[in-house]
């Protein structure tokens, strides 16, 4: 069973760009591994994730460590499974900040990672990596610095539209829209068939804040998100647009009654329970929402009607095929041995990620490693993951905690009919200028 929330992890990431991450490039030189170094002395990584629970992604790392160490009989590998939230806030900056850091641990990219590497906390691994970045789609660069790698990511997957293939063939809808034109027209086509087209669990803020987010990264230019994430500068008129998109699609009626106060993802009557047990047509929603749909039906089964397309491309956007998404990887601190990238890479080898993809637990990133995952829609996220111009983490997480929070609460605004486009980009300069 594979169950996600939109939170820990992914929320707790320090904001800032992730698309063309700025600034210093401390840490190794990348220059390159001596191979002829490898392996002839005994080493020992100590190794961090946030498996800490008893499952399949916990035995599957244990797996990879012993079978790496079977490789490589000079390398032995030590793991510590910690709990995401104390691992990321507490652990490992106190570790690093130490000077006494494990040597491969968990990684969420982003401003996180960017403000580790002016640190000089981080091997740089450009050099040794080439051909793993080279497999993986545009989410390797969430992991990259200054156009430098850091880190590798194992697991990615953007948001999109969970719907319900029934419906809308009940609705004569024949495949799944492209644009947002296409995505209007088919509202209207569920609505005249007495079908609920969305639900959406406005009750938590985050699910309605998040139309306003993918209008954002299609509305706005790749500089215009970087420029809000690191300079805190909305004063591109794409924020205001991107408010603009929201209230006129608010203003189609797609939503279920009272979808102002529904939860996301909580019970059969949150707005993944709508959809899971065939009372909405379509929820926007994270590569998660499967496995927590799974756990809303009567029978704990994942309906089999499930599908998923990407959000649809916009009117004038200037974004392109961008999409938005998150997920973890792994850096190897400056102190690491060389056998620590050489582990890294073997975690993103194809062989061991379609084994991950395997275990359920999340989505590869490299490219023909999504043959592992049995369930169909996720395959389909893989490649529309890949196959994107560039990604983005979520908005709330690149621009920090104090601006997501406010940012939300304008956007939910709109969705009330009392707020407005200009109120979001308000909210925005407000929360960033304390």
């Amino acid at each position: 069973m594979r169950i996600k929330r939109r939170s820990g992890a992914v929320l707790a990431l320090v904001a800032t760009t992730v698309l063309v991450a700025s600034g210093c490039s401390s840490g190794n030189s990348g220059t390159g591994t001596n191979t002829s170094d490898l392996y002839k002395n005994p080493v020992t990584i100590n190794w961090w994730h946030n498996a800490n629970q008893a499952g399949p992604l916990q035995t599957f790392w244990q797996k990879v460590a012993d079978d790496f160490h079977a490789l490589h009989p000079t390398v032995t590998i030590k793991i510590s499974a910690i709990e995401t939230n104390d691992l990321q806030r507490n652990r490992i900056p106190a570790a690093l900040l130490s000077g006494n850091p494990p040597d491969l641990f968990q990684s969420w990219g982003g401003g996180e990672i960017a403000d580790q590497v002016k640190a000089g906390y981080l091997k740089d691994i450009t050099a040794d990596t080439k051909n793993e970045v080279a497999s993986m789609g545009p989410a390797a660069n969430i992991w990259a610095v200054g156009g430098k790698q850091y880190a590798l990511p194992f697991d990615f997957g953007i948001e999109g539209f969970w719907y319900n293939k029934d419906l809308f063939t009940k609705a004569g809808i024949s495949s799944p829209p492209t644009t947002l034109d296409e995505l209007n027209q088919d509202v209207t086509k569920l609505k005249q068939n007495n079908i609920t087209p969305i639900s959406v669990g406005a009750g938590d803020k985050w699910p309605a804040a998040h139309y306003w987010y993918n209008f954002a990264v299609h509305d706005c230019s790749a500089a215009a998100i970087t420029n809000a994430a690191t300079k805190q500068d909305f004063n591109d008129s794409c924020f205001v647009k991107a408010g603009d998109d929201t209230k006129t699609f608010i203003a189609t009626k797609p939503f279920q009654n009272d979808f102002l106060a529904t939860p996301g993802q909580q019970g059969a009557n949150s707005s993944a329970g709508l959809l899971a047990n065939g009372k909405a047509a379509m929820e926007l929603m994270g590569a998660w929402d499967g496995g927590t749909m799974q756990t809303l039906t009567p029978d704990q089964k994942e309906p089999s009607f499930l599908s998923w397309f990407p959000f649809p491309s916009t009117s004038g956007g200037a974004g392109g095929n961008v999409q938005m998404g998150g997920g973890d990887g792994f850096a190897c601190s400056n102190k690491a041995p060389a056998e620590c990238v050489e582990l890294l890479k073997y975690i993103d080898s194809p062989d061991v990620e379609k084994a991950f993809a395997a275990t359920g637990a999340g989505i590869p990133v490299v490219k023909g490693a999504e043959a592992g995952l049995s369930d169909p829609v996720l395959q389909t996220i893989a490649k529309a993951t890949q196959s994107a111009q560039s990604v983005d983490l979520w908005l709330d997480t690149q621009f920090g905690s104090t601006a997501g929070t406010a940012m939300n609460d304008a956007i939910v605004a709109i969705f009330a009919g009392s707020g407005s486009s200009q109120g979001v980009v308000d909210a925005l300069k407000k929360a960033t200028s304390r």
